[in-house]
């Protein structure tokens, strides 16, 4: 039917974060880049984060988190250094359907 979720294909909602990186960001991130790339790497075996990365444009950063709800997904970003140093100077949280197999 029409609509409907093929056999074998589910959704599932994830939490998408696009954090803006602030006017100074390329000449600050390096002092605190270390610290905020094991922070991610604890995530992804955690499996909490789904993936990360930066835009090439040094723009910002974006991420998909497998928590419960935003509020968790906002405590994660605010727990970063790159938050909490104001290399990201916003963010903003939006719920995504990840189509998965399995």
């Amino acid at each position: 039917m029409a609509g409907e979720i093929p056999d074998g294909v589910f959704i599932e909602t994830i939490w998408a974060v696009e954090a803006a990186y602030a006017p100074d960001a390329a000449e600050r991130r390096p002092a605190v880049r270390a610290e905020h790339l094991a922070g991610i790497a604890r995530l992804l075996e955690a499996g909490t984060m789904v993936a990360a990365g930066a835009f090439t444009d040094m723009s910002g950063s974006l991420m998909l988190l497998r928590v419960a709800d935003e509020a968790e997904a906002r405590r994660l970003v605010e727990a970063d250094v790159y938050h909490r140093s104001g290399i990201w100077a916003s963010y903003r949280v939006r719920p995504f359907g990840s189509v998965r197999l399995g």
